[in-house]
């Protein structure tokens, strides 16, 4: 049998060693199969997986060479991604599945199945067309160790002692580090299901130092070493294949068809950039039956007809590969794996759910079963004489809550309460909204910092008759462009929005105003549509076209949702060819300041991508963004794109004391009025095209858009409201503005005095915004901000852009915003910092102080004086029924 370089290790380390593949590999150490799984889920666990083949290849047709013998698209790979993948046949079966890496822009490596490393290689000789590559088998001079579970990336963190070394937040990212002056390949990826994971390929020379090394850092984070037995039940419970199970020959010696499979969906590819390539006509027709069974429309099922789904028994038994499948007296197929698993249970659900020390214990199977097969549909399985009742599932393990894989379990769904009748449930919503209303205004101190609270001259004005009516109105040309109305009685509120534009443009200093939108996220909408009505106005017969490429600020880096793909631009940018994903590029971050664009990769990336759109702004916001910086950029252009900075967040910052986005060079800025402006919740565009030019075209089009493109009634209520706030802002908001800022950099150096770590550049004051982040430890910020909210302090958690996702936040998002208009200065951010770290650092319970303490701030700030305003309020209160 093969052993690989660990293999004294191992047995002299308590591994049951077995033959696997030809390879004698561990099966388990003392601990055992299940708590090996156990450990890797709740800690982590360290795989020696040095038998699965590592083919190196480059030289300049090796993209052409991968497009032909596999069926992923490995043009669409940058350096430092990588790829899950098939060797298919003629026939669309599975030769194997493996997993490409795309090092550098010269290098590739692709790692096999170790029971088909000799078939794949003599299959790729077999289809060696392209002379000029250079493939090379690496499996005996490298070792690779999978490092799997919740604690691993602190692990690695230690071990290569520099966080930009560790790849990107994302599965399949990959980076390059040096470990004993050796490189050292980092992957996110593994075959565990576990959302952080990682895969580590170092040379044979390095190996055993870097296994024991890992161990040796890892005992305080109960990293154990973990056999391939947990490494079975663990791809189990994730639902992944194994060759020889899922993929490959079914019981009946027939070829299970690629699209069997779930992962095939992202495993294979018919770019246009692949040409042909081996197996595309068959799997071009699975994945036409796919489709069709998907949407469940009648399917002839010849090339699909079945596929592999994930099965829970409910009756005591365990199904094994080859046992039948039934529903009722219909053979549905067979399993291909399946076992007993035991999960850790937690304490209730949602964000701020902990792991616990209960355990539960499944059966779960993977079976080859008719592809109409439905999820939730019951079945049988017919198991040693016995009869299993199981049914079938989506999933075992959801991984999308990090840093945990949460199990999935059925559930009998909560019975029904006790119906009130209507009076004592209106009344019941009276009672708690006027509690809410005392906790929110009068007890707490929130720091929210997409938030405020208009004075009460705005919010009386919101609930005034235009409330609840229409106003719709369009500028007609041959009514000698007069703004004409569709509705009776509109007189006063179309002069209300004449008023706002103005006032709205004087505060921008801008001339050109669209005021009828009700949210940043729909301002933001509009526009995209607007320019993509705009590039398609001389052809109205073809297809629409999208934006052929957009640059934004990643989402996981501080990046708004509506500015994204998953938000408001989802239809109106198009598919990139290559990438097979929406056409967009993020802005590199700087390495020493990753809340901070890089702005020469910036140039680099404008002058090779050319796009159509630039959007700057964030939700997660600490300095201004570079708009000068990339105007001088975009000039140098001969295809100008349009730069956007949608301000949502710091609206009510636009001055000298933050940015000035025209007069720096922007061409759109959209933004909502509710967070750092002073208004109710809507949006605004804003812009400065000139009448008579071509953008001046794209300013029409956002017009109509806004009406009727997307809005009808533009609620009118908090139009007014709009209109006061902009009064408001037009005359105190410098005083605000400065005040805000000053605000922000006392309470950061006060908290960092107190022993918090902040984020942000600390030559700046760590913020030049309304925003304070404060880092509270990986995965942490869930926990502080439940804990800080008890004690009567309203803050977001926040995932840094060194977090997997939201649920694994390290940090609290805070705003100074809202406590500032209600007159908070800098002692008393000082004050509330010292507060904190008793709640944060000492979990002290200061609930009354905090209550207390937010009973000094109650009259509004930054609006008409109290003395002016209370007759103009009073007027309100009396009209209203």
């Amino acid at each position: 049998m093969k052993k690989t370089i660990l293999n004294d290790w191992h047995k002299s380390h308590g591994g049951d060693m077995v033959e696997f593949a030809g390879w004698e590999m561990p099966i388990r150490y003392e601990t055992g199969i299940i708590q090996e799984h156990l450990t890797t889920r709740r800690s982590g666990g360290l795989f020696d997986v040095s038998h699965m083949g590592r083919f190196l290849i480059n030289n300049r047709q090796a993209t052409e060479f991968l497009q032909y013998v596999l069926t992923n698209n490995a043009s669409a790979l940058e350096p430092g991604q990588s790829q899950y993948t098939i060797i298919a046949n003629e026939n669309g079966g599975a030769i194997d599945d493996a997993y490409l890496y795309k090092i550098n822009k010269e290098d590739l490596l692709l790692v096999v199945n170790a029971s088909n490393k000799e078939k794949d290689w003599n299959w790729f000789m077999k289809n060696a067309k392209f002379p000029d590559f250079l493939i090379e088998d690496k499996s005996d001079k490298t070792s690779m160790f999978a490092l799997q579970g919740p604690e691993t990336k602190k692990v690695l963190e230690e071990i290569v002692n520099d966080i930009t070394k560790i790849p990107e937040v994302g599965r399949n990212n990959l980076s390059v580090a040096e470990f004993e002056n050796e490189q050292l390949i980092i992957s996110r990826t593994g075959y565990t299901g576990e959302p952080i994971c990682f895969e580590l390929f170092i040379p044979n020379e390095k190996a055993i130092i870097l296994w024991e090394k890992i161990l040796d850092v890892g005992k305080k984070y109960n990293i154990i070493p973990v056999g391939l037995g947990a490494r079975d039940s663990l791809r189990m419970e994730a639902g992944l294949p194994l060759y020889g199970h899922e993929l490959g020959i079914d019981k009946e010696g027939k070829e299970i068809p690629v699209f069997a499979i779930p992962l095939a969906k992202t495993a294979v590819s018919f770019s246009k950039l692949k040409k042909d390539f081996i197996g595309k006509e068959a799997l071009q027709k699975q994945f036409e039956e796919f489709k069709q069974i998907e949407n469940k429309k009648p399917c002839q099922k010849k090339y699909l007809p079945k596929k592999i789904m994930p099965i829970f028994i409910s009756s005591m038994g365990v199904g094994r590969q080859g046992e039948e499948v039934y529903s009722g007296e219909k053979l549905l197929g067979h399993i291909t794996s399946g076992t007993m698993v035991s999960y850790w249970k937690f304490d209730k659900e949602g964000a701020n759910s902990k792991i616990i020390e209960e355990k539960g214990k499944k059966t779960i199977c993977m079976a080859y079963v008719d592809s109409e097969t439905q999820e939730g549909q019951k079945i049988q399985v017919k198991s040693k004489g016995r009869t299993l009742e199981g049914v079938i599932v989506e999933r075992h393990i959801g991984s999308e809550a990090p840093p945990y894989a949460r199990p999935i379990n059925l559930t009998a769904g909560n019975p029904s309460s006790e119906e009130k009748n209507t009076e004592s449930l209106m009344k019941e919503l009276v009672t708690k909204t006027i509690s809410n209303h005392k906790w929110r205004q009068k007890q707490t101190i929130n720091l929210i910092p997409s938030e405020q609270t208009p004075s009460q001259i705005v919010r009386l004005l919101t609930i005034m008759d235009p409330s609840g009516r229409y106003a719709e109105h369009k500028l007609v040309e041959a009514l000698g462009l007069q703004e004409t109305p569709y509705y009776q009685g509109t007189g006063f509120i179309i002069q209300v929005e004449e008023l706002v534009n103005k006032e709205m443009a004087k505060y921008f200093g801008c001339s050109n105003i669209e005021s009828r939108v009700i949210s940043g996220q729909q301002a933001n909408k509009t526009v995209f549509s607007a320019l993509v009505d705009y590039k398609n106005r001389l052809d109205r017969k073809n297809e629409m076209k999208r934006l052929r490429k957009v640059m934004n600020n990643n989402l996981g880096k501080g990046g708004h949702l509506s500015a994204q793909p998953l938000g408001a631009l989802k239809h109106f940018v198009m598919t990139d060819l290559i990438t097979e994903k929406p056409a967009i590029i993020n802005f590199p971050v700087r390495k020493d300041n990753p809340y901070k664009i890089d702005l020469e990769e910036t140039a680099k990336l404008i002058e090779e991508h050319k796009p159509e759109l630039i959007i700057l702004g964030k939700s997660m916001v600490l300095h201004p963004e570079p708009v000068s910086e990339i105007r001088k950029m975009i000039d140098t252009l001969q295809d100008k794109p349009i730069l956007m900075y949608d301000m949502a967040h710091v609206l009510g910052l636009v001055g000298p004391y933050f940015q000035e986005p025209f007069k720096e060079g922007a061409d759109i800025v959209t933004g909502s009025t509710h967070k750092t402006f002073f208004g109710p919740q809507r949006g605004v565009i804003a812009n400065n095209f000139l009448e008579g030019t071509k953008q001046y075209e794209i300013f029409e089009m956002i017009q109509k858009e806004a009406f009727p493109g997307s809005t009808s009634n533009h609620h009118l209520g908090t139009l007014l409201g709009l209109l006061i706030a902009s009064y408001e802002m037009n005359t105190y908001g410098r005083e605000y503005q400065k005040q805000v800022i000053s605000n922000a950099k006392a309470f950061a150096k006060a908290l960092k005095y107190q022993g918090l770590t902040i984020e942000g550049d600390p030559n700046a004051g760590y913020t030049e915004t309304h925003q304070v982040i404060i880092n509270t430890g990986y995965a942490k910020g869930v926990e502080i901000a439940e804990r800080l909210e008890k004690n009567n302090i309203i803050v977001n958690y926040q995932s840094t852009p060194y977090d997997e996702g939201f649920s694994s936040s390290s940090a609290l998002r805070t705003g100074v915003q809202e406590m500032t208009r209600f007159g908070m200065k800098e002692k008393d951010f000082e004050q509330l910092a010292g507060y904190m770290k008793e709640i944060i650092i000492d979990n002290k319970d200061v609930s009354k102080e905090i209550s207390k303490f937010r009973n000094k701030f109650k009259e509004m700030q930054y609006c008409m004086p109290k003395s002016e305003s209370k007759a103009l309020t009073k007027k309100l209160k009396s009209i209203i029924y």
